[in-house]
């Protein structure tokens, strides 16, 4: 099972920026992907920017260009910087992981964004 710490959430203003971080269990290499989601309330989880196991990676619609996921191998942990944030990204943001085609989550951490 593969486990995951998130990290880095927090209360920012509107423009702001903020960089999360998720320790994963175990080796970034044994993973299918590895990225984050987020669930806003009333809302859907949605994926919102993963790395998948080639090292490509890809983005929500509703972030691209404003988000950046990267990883650190050697320390198995990947980070989402996130910039020009709007007070829609507010949500708790989760650590996901696909190992062996299974889907893992992390426990979450908040980010609020005030107008």
């Amino acid at each position: 099972q593969v486990q995951l710490v998130e990290s880095g959430g927090g209360l920012v203003q509107a423009g702001g920026s903020l960089n999360l971080t998720c320790a994963a269990s175990e080796t970034i290499f044994s993973l299918n992907a590895i990225g984050w989601g987020r669930q806003a309330p009333g809302k859907q989880r949605e994926i919102v920017a993963r790395i998948l196991s080639g090292g490509s990676t890809n983005y929500a619609d509703s972030v691209k260009g404003r988000f950046t996921i990267s990883r650190d191998n050697a320390l198995n942990t990947v980070y989402l910087q996130m910039n020009s944030l709007k007070p829609e990204d507010n949500a708790v943001y989760y650590c996901n992981a696909v190992k062996d085609y299974i889907s893992y989550w992390g426990k979450g951490t908040q980010v609020t964004v005030s107008s």
